[in-house]
Parts: C-alpha cells; structure tokens; sequence
C-alpha cells in the first residue's frame, strides 16, 4: 500500500555510475513529487557493473521506491540515451547482459497507471546532484 496518496504523481531522476567499464559501480536517485518537495533520496555501491548496467540499477532501485508512495503517475528522468531509447522501444536490447534489467523495469512500469522514460541533460540540476550522489559513494571505496 503506498505511503502517501494513490492520487500523487511522482517524478524520478535516476543516474548510475561506472570507473571503468565494467569498474566499480554506483547509483543514486531521487523521488520528488508533484511540487517538487523530495520524499527520497538514495545512494548505494554496486560492485563491479557497466555503466549501462548501472543506469537500469539506478532506475529499477527508484521504481521500487516509487511503487511504495504511488501507483499513478511517473515520470522518469535520467542521462542515459541508450536506457531511455531502450525502454520507450526505439532501440533493441541487443546485450544479454541488460536484457534482464530491461525486462524487471518493464515489470515495475506495471505497477503505475503511467510511466514514462526521458532524456534529460547532464546539467539539469536534479541530474547533476544524483550523478554527484553516485560519485561520492564512489570516493568512499577507491
């Protein structure tokens, strides 16, 4: 049962981070809601991933989130061109290794009445401080 409000529309920014491809991982996110308060923060170490990897991690960790404060409406944003065009379908999952991550997001899409997927600049703001997020959590164990 979400937390919150079943009515709340939510926006995600979601990033993931790799030193090295595959390299030590990262991903942060944050949950803001409709006027633009932030309800949740996150930032974890990974391990070893690709940066490709790291970006489905970031997205799947904050659907999850999202589905324990909403079921309507999200919005996901996030700086990865090939994770956004992969899930809105205009481009195929060619790697094995993504192929499962693609699919769990596409589960968790089921749990919201709408979501959508876009590309949004590394400076954005909210960007920037999940991509910050994911290199300090990086600093900590290199």
């Amino acid at each position: 049962m979400p937390l919150r409000g079943l009515h709340m529309n939510l926006t995600i920014y979601s990033d993931g981070a790799s030193r090295g491809n595959p390299g030590i991982s990262a991903i942060a996110f944050m949950i803001l809601d409709e006027d633009g308060n932030v309800l949740k923060r996150h930032a974890k170490y990974l391990g070893i991933r690709t940066n490709n990897q790291a970006e489905y991690e970031a997205l799947i960790s904050a659907l999850n989130a999202a589905a324990q404060i909403t079921h309507q409406t999200v919005t996901c944003k996030l700086d990865s061109e090939l994770v956004v065009k992969q899930l809105n379908g205009e481009y195929r999952v060619k790697d094995p290794k993504l192929k499962p991550l693609w699919l769990k997001a596409q589960q968790l899409k089921q749990k919201f009445n709408k979501v959508t997927f876009k590309q949004t600049a590394r400076t954005d703001r909210y960007i920037q401080e999940v991509d910050l997020a994911c290199n300090r959590t990086l600093n900590k164990v290199s």
